[in-house]
């Protein structure tokens, strides 16, 4: 069986930590939550109304989270979203 390691990343960690990410994904992320788009905020994806629910961490596939940084759950699923994808309610 193959197991998925879900990993609760700390918001204020420091650069010093080795575990911190870098570069492209963390930059995605804070400018999502600069936009306004924090965990909780209700948001539409075309008619479809989501709320955010996390940030994708991403480092490789084609949901990479330096392009799609935001994590919305919707009575259809969860998905991953680009900034341009969603509108806040």
């Amino acid at each position: 069986m193959n197991r998925t390691q879900l990993v609760i990343v700390d918001g204020d960690r420091s650069n010093e930590d080795p575990n911190h990410w870098h570069g492209s994904i963390e930059h995605a992320i804070a400018s999502a939550i600069q936009d306004g788009y924090c965990i909780g905020r209700r948001v539409r994806i075309g008619q479809v109304e989501g709320r955010v629910i996390g940030f994708n961490i991403g480092t490789f596939g084609p949901y990479h989270g330096a392009v799609y940084p935001l994590l919305v759950s919707t009575d259809l699923g969860t998905a991953k979203c680009r900034m341009s994808e969603i509108t806040p309610i």
